[in-house]
C-alpha cells in the first residue's frame, strides 16, 4: 500500500515536499517513483528511484526535484524546488515490480501552483 502526503497550494517558485510511504513490502527489484497528470493531459514520469540508488529525472524537473527514500521508514520523497504553474497536477507514487511488470499506485495528492 502506498499513501501520500503533503500536496497543496504554493506560490511560483516556492517548494513543497511529498511523501510516500509503502506498507506491506516492496519487489525484490522495484522501481519507484512519482507521476503526476494535469487536467487534459496524459500522465507522465517525473523521477525514479531504482534499487541500487540509480535516479532518473524528466527533463521538465531536472535540477528542481529531487527523490530521495528514508530506508528505515520505508518512505519516498520528492523535493520539489522553484515550482512553476505548470507544474500544477496530481502527484502519484508508484511502484513498479521490475521482476513481475506489476504497477502498485497510491491515491494521488494535489499540486496546485499559483499566485
Amino acid at each position: 500500500q502506498l499513501v501520500e502526503s503533503g500536496g497543496g497550494l504554493v506560490q511560483p517558485g516556492g517548494s513543497l515536499v511529498l511523501s510516500c510511504a509503502a506498507s506491506g513490502g516492496m519487489p525484490m527489484r522495484w522501481a519507484w517513483g512519482w507521476f503526476r497528470q494535469a487536467p487534459g493531459k496524459e500522465r507522465e514520469r517525473v523521477a525514479t528511484l531504482f534499487t541500487g540508488s540509480v535516479t532518473t529525472t524528466a527533463d521538465s524537473v531536472k535540477g528542481r526535484f529531487t527523490v530521495t527514500r528514508n530506508n528505515a521508514e520505508n518512505t519516498l520523497y520528492l523535493q520539489m524546488n522553484n515550482l512553476k504553474p505548470e507544474d500544477t497536477a496530481v502527484y502519484f507514487c508508484n511502484v513498479h515490480d521490475l521482476l513481475t511488470r506489476d504497477d502498485y499506485w497510491g491515491q494521488g495528492t494535489q499540486v496546485t501552483v499559483s499566485s
